[in-house]
């Protein structure tokens, strides 16, 4: 099953590999899932992963009926995630580039590229799955890797971009292999001396009070929410907490906070592939004022209205996007 897949990654640009036991797999390239003439048996299926996984982790997968890994082989890396349906056994492969894009291939907006330089305080990505959170911060931690000289450690499940410690020494641990969760593992870092935490994803009220006090104790903290806006984003982190401490989270949020960037891939019409649609809320006093008062609801006003410090809608972005006939008119919607 391994050259299947092998060979659909050199002949396609793919982004990920769907196989379901005793039906055809697919993959999916710039955004469209398309179906293959390959009939993957449910045994196959079986043998990969018992060729990939250790014995614990197999079993692993056989009680909890799904289970997440990285897989890297003959040049190519994925993110797998196994599972059940209909009573056989399934996977979906996300593939990860080995190199690690710059700003520039990635059009990031032009304060992004300041985000290296920042010292302390919490930055958020966030976006549907599959818009290319990981990669947007891959290519920050890249920047700050060569031209800091500090320590980064990277939590993810599972780790994705790998990065080889350059001007910074980089620590990366993944959930499962060598941490049992997020929140051991964030607790951990405090003690191991980092400069800049990256947490593949703020999953829940412990995570999040951590990451905040990180971040509000001088280290770098970056996270990822599967949120489509900066209001939205600031409202779920802050409805995770009971009323009783919610005000206080308002506060340490306005004070920690530097930015939120929300990000969409839309398939392009000047030709083939995806571009990307952001959004960015930088946190100015205007913005640390409405959070602090709970006044989330007016954030859309000052960003439009801070345009010339760098902020961008996402109903900007999208409508540039149009204009420039790199997308159509119904994306916007």
């Amino acid at each position: 099953m391994w050259n299947f897949i092998l060979d659909l990654s050199k002949s396609t640009k793919l982004s990920d590999i769907h196989i379901h036991g005793d039906t055809y797999a697919a993959y999916r390239e710039h955004g469209d899932v398309i179906r293959t003439d390959r009939i993957i048996q449910s045994e196959e299926i079986r043998s990969f992963l018992q060729q990939n996984l250790s014995e614990s982790d197999f079993f692993q997968f056989i009680d909890s009926k799904d289970y997440d890994f990285a897989l890297e082989k003959d040049g190519y890396r994925f993110r797998v995630n196994a599972f059940q349906e209909g009573g056989k056994s399934a996977l979906v492969l996300r593939r990860i580039e080995s190199k690690i894009p710059s700003f520039d291939e990635l059009n990031l907006p032009a304060y992004i590229r300041t985000v290296p330089t920042i010292e302390t305080g919490l930055v958020l990505v966030t976006g549907p799955t599959g818009s290319g959170k990981s990669t947007t911060l891959a290519s920050i931690m890249d920047v700050i890797n060569a031209t800091h000289h500090g320590h980064i450690i990277t939590i993810e499940d599972p780790v994705e971009f790998k990065h080889e410690s350059k001007s910074c020494v980089v620590s990366h641990r993944e959930v499962g292999r060598d941490t049992k969760s997020f929140l051991s593992a964030l607790k951990a870092s405090l003690r191991e001396d980092p400069d800049v935490i990256l947490v593949g994803e703020l999953r829940d009220l412990e995570t999040i009070q951590l990451a905040l006090t990180a971040a509000e104790t001088g280290h770098l903290v970056f996270g990822t929410l599967h949120t489509n806006s900066a209001p939205s984003t600031i409202t779920r982190i802050i409805d995770v907490f009971p009323p009783a401490q919610q005000e206080q989270i308002r506060s340490q949020l306005a004070s920690s906070l530097r930015c939120v960037l929300t990000q969409r891939l839309l398939k392009r019409v000047d030709t083939t592939g995806r571009v990307a649609a952001f959004e960015l809320m930088i946190c100015n006093t205007a913005i640390r004022n409405l959070i602090r008062e709970n006044k989330v609801f007016q954030i859309p006003n000052i960003m439009q209205t801070g345009r010339a410090e760098g902020m961008i809608s996402m109903e900007n972005s999208l409508k540039t996007l149009i204009a420039e006939n790199k997308i159509s008119p119904s994306s916007g919607v």
